[in-house]
């Protein structure tokens, strides 16, 4: 406590080593305390006389006198303070009775931390209870005073009637239970009062109407309008008319609900405390502890659900009031970040709070087990151990939605701890049991010596290991065992490790008693005598042979290639950085080769991962006959090696090295009774030239690589520069790209698409634009790859769609009904688990649009190799009455099948065709190739890139249905676009 005097402190104690403790703990909690110290009947007397007390602080038993009669004492001399018991050992029966008797809380001398915490508590009660013996005096005294105390109080006050009514409350009521005024004044205190705690305090009213008193104190729970239930103090006071009838009733009310959830929960804790101590089953003692919650909170439904051991699904702890069938199902429920809130607690280690289980999402598999048992609301806290290792979840269930207020918040943190301590302690028992079931039954060995190192006892397991019986080595030095392998400075060491720390512990070569020399994990404890001498050495040890090879195994399993056997990334990375390091100290230089296969997925996907693993390992010993032994050649991971060429003569060294690589991989791949193709593109970077560093020489490299394989693939490049500075433009505009839909960037551009035959518009492309604000308008087949690998086209095609579809809600007041707008459709946004083709379609509705003034365009590389998921969305867009195109028909794998199996509604002739089908004859018969196929199909044809008369009349001869190109009109912002709509027609 702060700013005031030193504390008057009456002890009652016979120690004074006790005593002192006692005050410094006050101090401790921030009590400076004026005390004096009596310890009899006669004392006490002459003391209270004395001097005016602030507080007491006695010992239960003392010599002929003890804390009853002192408690009787103070209260003969009228004296109300607090009176605090500090004992040593009292039984809880006695602290009851003592505390009924008159002292107002214990505190355990071993638990002295407490005190200081008490002392404060008691003493704002002791000022509370002044405040309340005033206020009854002035109550009595005067009616104006009462008022002013009744409307301004901090503390709740009424006047009831004889039916219990509310005649008027005070706002500090109204706030304690969370109704207003006017809604309060309509009840009365009999219909807020816990059921539980009624008949108490309906016998004690009756008894004030009936005159037997005129004032009580009670304390009972009321419930508030939010449904919580806290815990009050009331003081009713009779005001009687001169015939002795009540006249009206008035009653203080305090909220004692902190004070008294702190003492159930501490009355809960000492209580599993003690089951603990008893030895109880874990299951009685989790019961106690939702049985101890659901007592004391009305509505609230417990369960401890505990984690298995392998950490991956709750297991039924207890859940006494939860319906059987709910707790059959739920028990074995796997974690998960969405799994209820038992199993996302458990999962996640964070506390989840669900207010409503009928529409959570965490729900989704459960709802239905829920509504079953009616449960509606859920609150969970992960159960944490002492090591913060997730042993469970304490969770609370109510029938109706809620969220925690910051009682329940503490209430179910504290619950949680209480549970982990208890789940913890009995599994340390269980440990405890199991240590020695190990230790009489141990498959490791062990060995014991005397203090002067001489053997008296060993396990079975020692002779199964060393083949020594304990007759053979009974009185016997351990040195019996030495296997020659370690030289007297590793003894030593280890035997000044166990006379200065008494433990070693470390791996060992010994010698059976056949004469084999074996590896083995030994630890060596020392156990002393009282006086610190040595007593016994305990030697524990296993055969570790197999732990040796395996330790082998992982270092080569964590360092090399499976498959080829080569040194895997991990490893490339140390060789490399050593390789390093060596060029740096003798002033040389090194190269890296970064190689990857083309077309190697084509092997896998015609072939068989099978026999692309056989190319792989051919490859790889194709790579190694090229280069020396001081080389190294890695597998990165798929058809990615790496070659570190070190000590280099000069660079020619490392182009023939490279070119003998792109030799012999280009040479044909027998595998089985197939041949298999692939070429070599290989990137070449310099130490110190390029780069210093491990993780920028392999950038480098790979960089390389890419312009190799652009650049056609079966070839070398070798890093530069510009390819760094390409590679940073390249991140650049990645960056700019991400902030160009949220900065109002794109634009769209529409270019008409023409019938051929009467040259009216009929359709048109929406093709996207990039104005960026420093560059300008940024060409698509810069961006648009960076969108597509990024994944940012999923939201920009998004985009393109709404925008499009807007234009030509707005133009249909102006064109023909049938009258579409096309727009391209990125492979990326059909192969990902995106559904905006379901925003798309809704979009439409929204709008009032009919899908039949959409066509989607995609390219034939799609289809390909289409799976479910691809037709699944194109059966979308033909439900909806969208059309697709074929875009760039002809340029891919084109194939009748697809156009067969799926329903396809246009083909594209790309530009290419186009350009010289005036001029050139096969041009001309492919077109009209194409267009003679798809009118068989029931298809049309868009012819692209028509810019010339002579085309377009080709292109009509060819009976070609439309077209579009410069011929007819360039991309044009939607403004212009709309002028030529209203004109009709475009061209020239």
């Amino acid at each position: 406590m702060t700013d005031r005097k030193k504390l008057r402190v009456l002890v009652i104690e016979d120690s004074e080593e006790d005593t002192l403790l006692a005050l410094r703990a006050l101090k401790q909690g921030g009590i400076d305390a004026a005390a004096e110290r009596v310890f009899s009947e006669d004392g006490l007397r002459a003391s209270l006389l004395r001097q005016d007390w602030e507080l007491v602080i006695a010992d239960h038993n003392m010599p002929g006198f003890n804390s009853a009669d002192a408690i009787r004492i103070v209260r003969e001399n009228g004296i109300d303070i607090p009176f605090i018991i500090v004992s040593g050992s009292i039984g809880e029966e006695q602290a009851v009775a003592l505390m009924k008797s008159g002292a107002h809380d214990f505190v355990m001398k071993g638990n002295l931390a407490r005190l200081a915490p008490a002392v404060e508590r008691e003493l704002r009660e002791a000022m509370n209870r002044r405040a309340q013996r005033e206020t009854e005096a002035a109550l009595v005294s005067s009616e104006r005073h009462f008022r002013a105390y009744f409307e301004q109080a901090l503390i709740g006050m009424a006047s009831t009637s004889s039916e219990k009514g509310w005649l008027e409350v005070n706002d500090a009521l109204c706030s304690m239970l969370g109704y207003s005024h006017e809604e309060l004044v309509r009840m009365n205190w009999a219909e807020l009062t816990h059921p539980d705690d009624l008949d108490e305090n309906l016998k004690l009213y009756d008894r004030l109407i009936c005159g037997e008193i005129d004032s009580y104190t009670i304390e009972n729970r009321f419930i508030r309008k939010d449904g919580e239930a806290i815990y009050v103090r009331r003081a009713p006071q009779a005001v009687r008319k001169a015939d002795g009838s009540i006249d009206y009733i008035v009653a203080i009310v305090e909220d004692i609900t902190e004070r008294r959830r702190a003492e159930n929960n501490e009355h809960l804790r000492n209580h599993v405390l003690e089951l603990l101590t008893q030895g109880r089953s874990l299951t009685e003692i989790l019961e106690a502890v939702v049985q101890g919650v659901e007592a004391e909170n009305t509505g609230m439904l417990c369960s401890v659900l505990l984690l298995d051991s392998e950490g991956k699904h709750l297991t039924m702890g207890v859940a006494p009031s939860l319906p059987a069938f709910y707790n059959a199902a739920i028990d074995g429920a796997e974690i998960g970040p969405e799994a209820g809130s038992c199993g996302t607690a458990a999962y996640t280690g964070e506390r989840v709070v669900v207010e409503d289980i009928r529409s959570h999402p965490y729900w989704k598999n459960y709802r239905h087990l829920a509504e079953q048992a009616g449960l509606v609301s859920c609150w969970s806290e992960p159960i944490y151990g002492a090591t913060q290792k997730v042993l469970g979840s304490f969770a609370i269930y109510h029938r109706k939605p809620g969220i925690p207020s910051k009682a329940d918040i503490a209430l179910i943190s504290s619950c949680a701890k209480l549970v982990g301590v208890s789940i913890e302690r009995k599994r340390t028992e269980d440990e405890l049991q199991l240590a020695s079931m190990v230790y009489n039954n141990s498959s490791e060995a062990m060995m014991i010596t005397d203090e002067r190192n001489r053997i008296i006892a060993i396990n079975p397991a020692f002779t199964e290991v060393t083949g020594y019986t304990l007759d053979e080595v009974s009185g016997r030095n351990p040195g019996l065992l030495k296997s020659g392998k370690h030289d007297a400075d590793f003894y030593r060491n280890l035997w000044n490790d166990v006379k200065t720390r008494g433990i070693w512990h470390g791996q060992i070569w010994n010698r059976r008693k056949s004469g084999e020399t074996y590896p083995e994990w030994l630890t060596i404890n020392t156990i002393y005598n009282p006086d610190g001498s040595v007593h016994r050495h305990v030697a524990l040890f296993s055969d570790i042979t197999d732990k040796v090879r395996t330790d082998e195994l992982i270092w080569r399993q964590a360092n090399f290639d499976l498959l080829t056997d080569l040194p895997n990334r991990r490893m490339c990375h140390d060789r490399l950085e050593q390789e390093i390091k060596k060029a740096h100290r003798g002033n040389s230089r090194l190269a890296l080769l970064f190689i990857d296969l083309d077309r190697f997925k084509e092997v896998n996907d015609t072939l068989g991962h099978q026999l692309g693993d056989m190319l792989l390992i051919e490859a790889a010993h194709r790579i190694v006959s090229c280069v020396r032994e001081s080389d190294t050649v890695a597998r990165l991971g798929g058809d990615e090696f790496t070659v570190v060429l070190s000590e280099l003569p000069d660079s020619t060294h490392v182009e023939k090295i490279a070119q003998q690589i792109l030799e012999k991989l280009s040479a044909p791949f027998m595998l089985g009774t197939d041949n298999a193709y692939v070429s070599a593109s290989i990137g070449i970077t310099f130490y110190p030239d390029d780069a210093l560093d491990v993780e920028q020489l392999l950038r480098n490299a790979d960089q390389a690589m890419y312009l190799a394989k652009n650049a056609g693939r079966n070839r070398l490049a070798y890093f530069t520069n510009s390819l760094q500075d390409r590679a940073q433009q390249r991140l650049k505009m990645l960056n700019d790209l991400r902030g160009a839909l949220t900065s109002s960037q794109f634009r769209l551009y529409f270019q008409p698409v023409v019938d051929l035959v009467t040259g009216k518009i009929i359709k048109a492309e929406a093709l996207l634009r990039w104005v960026h604000p420093v560059r300008g308008m940024v060409s698509p087949m810069d961006f648009i790859p960076l969108a597509e690998e990024s994944g940012l086209i999923i939201e920009i095609g998004d985009w393109v769609f709404r925008e499009a579809a807007r234009w030509i809600s707005r133009w249909l007041a102006h064109v023909p009904g049938d009258f579409q707008i096309s727009v391209n459709a990125s492979p990326v946004q059909f192969q990902s688990d995106d559904s905006s083709i379901d925003r798309w379609l809704t979009h439409l509705r929204e709008l009032g649009l009919s899908g039949k003034h959409i066509v989607i365009e995609i390219t034939e590389g799609l289809l390909l190799n289409a799976d479910a998921s691809i037709t699944n969305k194109l059966l979308k867009f033909r439900d909806a009455g969208i059309e697709v195109a074929i875009d760039d028909f002809g340029t891919g794998y084109s194939s009748l099948s697809y156009l067969k199996r799926l329903d396809i509604d246009y083909l594209k002739i790309d530009k290419s065709f186009v350009h010289d089908i005036a001029s050139d004859a096969s041009d001309m018969t492919l077109s009209e190739a194409i267009v003679m196929m798809a009118h068989k199909l029931g298809l049309k044809v868009i012819a692209e890139g028509v810019e010339t008369q002579a085309q377009k009349d080709s292109l009509l001869a060819a009976g070609c249905d439309y077209a579009q190109g410069y011929l007819f009109s360039r991309p044009v912002p939607p403004e212009e676009f709309e002028l030529l709509l209203k004109k009709g027609e475009a061209g020239r």
